[in-house]
């Protein structure tokens, strides 16, 4: 990856991460999740509001490090408007590029995987990627209605 790639993928982090978007309680959110990362105290409360197997609205609220709060702003721009199917072809993508695995963009939007690509350098610093998928492991329980989700196991 280029310096420039790098510095523009850090600047949007950080501004995520300063600005964070739908950081707000959704009133009438039909689904919530509630995560924590034990390692460094991050939690957050997700919002979900889901229409007919559409995520119509999303935000949250909570605590901790740039990344966590970047990636939770950035996952609630990409989400809305989008399947629950699409939602979890997304968490895979972003999951799979965080932790080196091998991704499989069908299906994905070129401006998710451009967000997804930013926060992938995670993986560079294992104990920064369960900051960057503490969000989406939230998404998962509450589009599941678990309601609770932790990065201790992930």
């Amino acid at each position: 990856m280029s310096d420039d790639l790098r510095d523009l993928y850090q600047d949007l982090i950080l501004d995520h991460g300063k600005h964070p978007r739908n950081f707000c309680v959704l009133e009438g959110a039909t689904n919530e999740g509630l995560g924590h990362n034990p390692l460094c105290g991050d939690k957050i409360t997700l919002y979900v509001m889901i229409d007919e197997g559409v995520i119509s609205n999303i935000a949250f609220q909570g605590s901790g490090c740039a990344i966590s709060v970047a990636s939770a702003s950035m996952m609630t721009e990409m989400l809305k408007g989008k399947t629950t199917e699409e939602a979890e072809k997304i968490f895979a993508y972003m999951h799979n590029s965080c932790t080196g695995q091998p991704t499989d963009e069908t299906g994905i939007d070129e401006d998710a995987i451009d967000r997804i690509k930013a926060l992938a350098g995670v993986r560079d610093y294992p104990i920064r990627v369960k900051c960057a998928t503490l969000a989406w492991h939230t998404l998962q329980a509450a589009l599941k209605n678990e309601k609770k989700a932790s990065t201790e196991r992930s």
